[in-house]
Formats: structure tokens, C-alpha cells, sequence
């Protein structure tokens, strides 16, 4: 007899959920119920089409309160789901939490056995039995409560970053934010007008710098990387590296210095369309208004030195170690980069990316006409889907192996935005859209096409297995032709001649392969950091207290970047605000008394200072036994398996709950056959 059966009479409420037909439509429910309904100390046995419902709860509720279950067994869809639902169930019925016990009926029973609806209900029988029997020896837990600091780490300067950094500093906890670059801003910068409003991208964006930059609580670092984090959620130790920017304030004249200078390269704010200095602002008004030296290009010959001694070209870097309860990793995005010859793309100068047109307008803002290379542009070809939407066998993969099949989402009404731009500024321009399919998806998105419709940009439609083609035009008055066959004119070969093309590239994350290891967190198939449900956890990683903001996760426009880093920061707010966490207590526990000291479970464990050796003091002499840290354990039990004496266990899920369980499962179902 366990236990805990000394001390109370054991009662289990049983509620198996039809999930909507997800269940129900193979597995006989009622069969199931009927057939539990009969096992020692089960009290209730209920079904219900839908037991996260409200309904469902209350059902549960109620039997807790009026019949006295005790202990809760649900079937039901995947615990990642509804397993936070269940348990706040319980606990408002005036239960511990953890008096609750969770199978997975749906994907592991009705969805693998929809061929065989007989078997999957004896299977679901088989499967609840063993819940009742884990819920047997289930005992009372807490979570683990710690105290944790009200400070938090962004890595980031971009809108994400610095909207993350914003709100959680308004709920009163301190921000470092740290940027790898020397200036904020991030890709938005770049852009002209955003959609869907037609703001100016740098005003919202100069607005949030400057609410963050003036905020008492937000310490900001650019030129600032990640190099060491230990600790856990409550009490990161995370170490900065700062490097220093080459030049101090009172710099009298940054246009000599500049002017001086004998280097130029590549100005990448304007997308390789310009040049600039090794001493360098990113733009007018940027924050910092403080020039930055390219260390990387520097040559340090002193040249720039005209300007009243202000620069150091000696490259030094300070170290900062911060003390943070929680993480938000906003590291952004970077465009595709197709690859040479790729639609032309370098090797013919007119051919040019989206974000490479954005900077040409901006550059050209204030001309009559649109030029480039010299010549007026008179006709443009934009093409869709470039770096997005891969197919294996028709897409070349890229340096990693890897293809991007996935849908980058923004670049639809990101390219019929800039045709608009284009046909309002010089109407007399002839737009020629080619696209695979074309997805504005956002409230409002819609507008554009319809907008680029009655500005005359002709669409083509191109299949994916039939890529357009770029080549040079035999043409004088155009250098450039686009062929492809047009689906919207039943195939018919279509040769467009034009003098600019404009490749719509798509989105990728940064590459963060550092940052991710040492914040021990994944990402998806598609690169992008993975949440741990796109649902109910969707800005969580699998790592507690460190959160996701923007496009690290996965594609998106501004204002859900925002959105997302709204949401980060809520539930940094929510982790913090009360200057301590809650940890699941699903973790290892050790029996000093069975504890020899051998060390085997801390040569198995795979997460660092999760359990270690420690030496104390019995009957005179010094010894050594096992301590978890409840911080760093994952719950995942190699160190019970590796433990010679049994002198660990796993709470929520001990060796007496394995055995019971497994025992229910062997016992199997003898008044039930299956019927193949």
C-alpha cells in the first residue's frame, strides 16, 4: 500500500474529453468511461465533448469540491496544450496542482490508430488505467520559489529590442540593452515609409530612441556583444564585452575627420549603393549622434587625427558583468543575398534587391527623375518569392545545405508598396510585377495591390517549376529583359523588356550561432529561434526566464515586431515584477541517507551545475553527497537511472509512479479483444 494511502482515502475523478471528434470519432469514449468507471478508488467517470471548456472545468471543480475527488486523471489531447489549463482547474477547486495526472489520448492513440477504431479503444483503456495508477501514488508538490532579480538583459537595438527594453522598464525593472553595432536602429532605419499607415519609417523610430534613451531605467551599450552567461532564470551572470567607439565626445568637426580619411567602403545603411569612411556616422540623426570608428577597415593611420585630438584609433574593449532575472533575444533579421548570377544578380549592375530600391529612393528623393548607373528609369521588373518558398530539386540549396521554404510573409506588400512609391513619385514609369503568389495578409495589406492595380502595374504570373528568366536586352533602349511564361494568359512566353529589376528577397535570421549556445536555446528547421508553442507559449524558449522579441523568431513586419516584444515584456514583467520566480518542481530529489558520494549521477547529467558533489560533516569525518540545484535541473532523470542505490527520484514522476504504471500497462485489458 503506498504511502500516502495511510493518510487519506485515495478518490479519483476520471474525464475523458471527445476533443471535438478528435478522440470520439475513433475511440469509444463511453466504452472507456464505462470500463474505468469499476477500478479501485476511481469515484467519477465522466465524458465531456470538450473538457478544456468552461463547462469542462467546472465539471471538474465542482466533483472536487461536492464529491471530494482527490485526485484528477484526464484524457485528453497533448499535455502542451491544456495541461496549464487542467491545473489551474484543480487549483481553483481548492486541490494542489500536481494532484493531477495528464494522458494523451489524441496523438498517442485516436491519431495513430484512426484505421482501427477497436484497438484504439482498448489501447485507450490500457492508457487511462496506467494514469489511475500514477495517480495513485501522487503526492502534494510546491513549486520552487526564488528570488530574482528585478533586471533584465535585451540583446538588440533594433524596434524589437528597443520596444522590449521600453515596455519592461515602465513596469519599473531595469534594462541593459546591448546592440553589436555601434548605433540603434536596426533595419528599420533603412526604410523610407512603412505600411500600412505611410509613416515615415525614421520619425516612429527616432520617437522610441528617444523614449528608451531618456527612460532612468534602461542602461544602453552599442558596440556590445554577449561573451559568457551562467546562472539561471532569477540570476543570470551575464558577461559584456564593450568595445570602444574611437572617438570621445567633443569631436569639433566629423566632416574634416571624414573628409580625411583615406578609406571608403561599402556603406551598408545604404545596401552597398554608396560608400562611406572608416570613421563614420550611420545616418543623419542617428543615436548615438556620435561617430564610430570601423575597426574592421581602419587602417589607423592617424589621417583623421585633424580633429582637435578627439580620436583614439587604439581599439579597446571593457568588460561589464551583469546580474539579470530574465533575457529577451531581439537579434533581428538579415535580407536574403542571392547568390551570384541569381536572376543576374551581380553580374548584371541593374539588377538590385527590395531593400537595395528602398535606399535608391531615398537617395533619389528629392531628384525629378529616378536614375541609377547614369541612366533614367524608365521601366522596372519586380520579382516575387526571391529567397522564400524554395522547392527541393528546382532551388538550389544554400551554403548551409539548407533551402528557405518557408514564407517570408513581408515581402508581398513590402514590394507592391514600393511600386506605389515609384508610380506616385514618377507616374510616367512602367512597373511589370512577376509573382508565384502573391500574399498580403495583414489588415489593410489588401489595399495595396488593389492601389497597384489602378496604378497600372501589370502583374504575370509565374509557376514555381517555371522561374522567370533575367537577360541582357538586344534592345538599346532597355539593357534588360525578363522572360517567363505568364499563367494568366494561359502560358503564353512573355518577354518584358526593362532598365531596372528589383528582386524581392525574403527574410533570414542573423546569424547568432554564439549567442545561441551560450544561451543553451534552439532554433527551428527554418534557422528562426524556436518557441516553446506557437499558442500558448508563443515568445518563450524551452530555457526559463529567457524570451523572444521580433524577427529572431520568424518573419514579420513592424508592428508585429512590436507586438511580439510587447508581449515579450509582458511576461518578463510577470516573471519579475514580484522580485521573485516560480520553478516547475518536476525535478530531481536526493535521499542523503542512500547517497554514497560516487559521483555517477554528476558524470551523466547534461546540464551544467544542475548536480554536483559537495562535502559536509557527518559524525566527525567529511563526506561527500549529491545536491540539485533546482535551477539548472531539467527533470529529465538520467541521474536516477545512473544512481546505484536509488538514491535519487524525480518528483512527479518517481520510481513508484513508473512501476505502478508499468504494472497497469503489462496487467493489460483481458475482457476486451482486439479485433484487427
Amino acid at each position: 500500500m503506498p504511502e500516502d494511502r495511510k493518510n487519506e482515502e485515495i478518490r479519483v475523478g476520471v474525464y475523458i474529453c471527445y476533443c471535438g471528434g478528435n478522440i470520439s470519432d475513433v475511440v469509444d469514449c463511453e466504452q472507456v468511461r464505462e470500463a474505468v468507471a469499476v477500478l479501485p478508488d476511481v469515484v467519477v467517470s465522466r465524458t465531456n465533448m470538450s473538457m478544456c471548456s468552461d463547462a469542462g472545468q467546472a465539471q471538474i471543480e465542482e466533483d472536487i469540491q461536492k464529491v471530494g475527488v482527490n485526485r484528477v486523471v484526464i484524457g485528453a489531447c497533448a499535455p502542451s496544450l491544456h495541461e496549464l489549463t487542467f491545473r489551474s482547474a484543480v487549483t481553483r477547486a481548492g486541490l494542489n496542482p500536481y494532484l493531477y495526472c495528464h494522458v494523451n489520448l489524441r496523438e498517442q492513440d485516436s491519431w495513430v490508430h484512426h484505421n482501427n477504431p477497436q484497438a484504439a479503444t482498448v489501447k485507450a483503456v490500457v492508457l487511462m488505467k496506467a494514469g489511475i495508477a500514477k495517480a495513485r501514488h501522487l503526492q502534494p508538490l510546491e513549486p520552487f520559489r526564488m528570488s530574482a532579480e528585478k533586471h533584465t538583459l535585451v540583446i538588440g537595438g533594433g524596434v524589437a529590442g528597443l520596444r522590449a527594453a521600453w515596455d519592461i522598464a515602465r513596469q519599473g525593472i531595469h534594462v541593459s540593452l546591448i546592440e553589436k553595432t555601434p548605433f540603434l536602429g536596426g533595419r528599420m532605419a533603412r526604410l523610407g515609409t512603412t505600411f500600412p499607415d505611410g509613416s515615415l519609417a525614421q520619425n516612429d523610430l527616432h520617437a522610441l530612441i528617444e523614449n528608451v534613451s531618456r527612460h532612468p531605467h534602461i542602461s544602453i551599450y552599442t558596440h556590445a556583444e554577449l561573451k559568457d552567461l551562467s546562472g539561471y532564470v532569477g540570476d543570470f551572470q551575464a558577461t559584456i564585452s564593450v568595445c570602444s567607439r574611437g572617438v570621445r565626445e567633443g569631436l569639433v568637426d566629423f566632416e574634416a575627420a571624414a573628409n580625411a580619411c583615406p578609406v571608403e567602403v561599402p556603406d551598408e545603411f545604404n545596401e552597398g549603393l554608396t560608400t562611406r569612411k572608416a570613421i563614420y556616422r550611420l545616418y543623419p540623426g542617428c543615436f548615438p549622434a556620435l561617430p564610430a570608428i570601423d575597426w574592421e577597415n581602419c587602417t589607423q593611420c592617424g589621417a583623421c587625427k585633424v580633429a582637435n585630438g578627439h580620436i583614439d584609433l587604439e581599439k579597446k574593449t571593457e568588460t561589464i558583468t551583469l546580474h539579470a532575472g530574465a533575457i529577451v533575444v531581439a537579434t533581428g533579421f538579415k535580407p536574403y543575398e542571392p547568390r551570384r548570377g541569381e536572376y543576374g544578380y551581380g553580374e548584371i549592375p541593374e539588377v538590385l534587391t527590395l531593400p537595395q530600391m528602398i535606399r535608391l529612393l531615398e537617395i533619389n528623393k528629392n531628384a525629378q527623375d529616378l536614375v541609377f548607373n547614369g541612366r533614367r528609369i524608365n521601366s522596372i521588373g519586380l520579382i516575387h518569392c526571391v529567397g522564400s518558398r524554395h522547392i527541393p530539386g528546382i532551388n538550389k540549396p544554400l551554403e548551409d545545405g539548407k533551402i528557405n521554404d518557408y514564407c517570408s510573409r513581408v515581402c508581398c506588400t513590402a514590394t507592391l508598396h514600393i511600386a506605389n512609391e515609384i508610380k506616385q513619385k514618377y507616374p510616367q514609369t512602367h512597373i511589370f510585377d512577376l509573382y508565384e503568389d502573391i500574399r498580403t495578409y495583414g489588415r489593410g495589406h489588401e489595399d495595396y495591390y488593389q492601389e497597384a492595380s489602378k496604378n497600372k502595374v501589370r502583374f504575370l504570373c509565374f509557376k514555381p517549376e517555371e522561374l522567370p528568366e533575367v537577360v541582357a536586352s538586344e534592345s538599346a533602349e532597355h539593357p534588360l529583359s525578363i522572360r517567363a511564361k505568364d499563367v494568366l494568359t494561359q502560358g503564353l512566353e512573355i518577354d518584358v523588356p526593362v532598365d531596372l529589376i528589383v528582386l524581392a528577397v525574403g527574410i533570414m535570421p542573423n546569424p547568432i550561432e554564439e549567442i545561441t549556445r551560450l544561451l543553451k536555446i534552439n532554433a527551428g528547421a527554418d534557422r528562426f529561434l524556436a518557441e516553446v508553442h506557437p499558442k500558448l507559449r508563443p515568445v518563450e524558449t524551452a530555457v526559463p526566464g529567457i524570451v523572444l522579441a521580433g524577427t529572431a523568431q520568424g518573419p514579420m513586419n513592424i508592428q508585429e515586431s512590436c507586438a511580439a516584444a510587447s508581449a515579450a515584456a509582458s511576461k518578463v514583467a510577470m516573471l519579475l515584477g514580484k522580485g521573485s520566480v516560480e520553478l516547475e518542481p518536476f525535478i530531481a530529489v536526493v535521499d542523503e541517507h542512500l547517497c554514497d558520494g560516487s559521483g555517477k549521477c554528476v558524470e551523466v547529467c547534461a546540464y551544467e551545475d544542475a548536480i554536483s558533489l559537495v562535502s559536509i560533516q557527518q559524525n566527525g569525518r567529511e563526506i561527500k553527497r549529491a545536491v540539485v540545484t533546482p535551477a539548472n535541473c531539467a527533470g529529465c532523470g538520467s541521474c536516477v537511472s545512473a544512481c546505484p542505490n536509488k538514491a535519487i527520484d524525480l518528483q512527479g514522476w518517481t520510481l513508484a509512479q513508473y512501476e505502478a504504471v508499468l504494472d497497469a500497462i503489462a496487467e493489460g485489458w483481458p475482457e476486451m479483444e482486439v479485433v484487427s
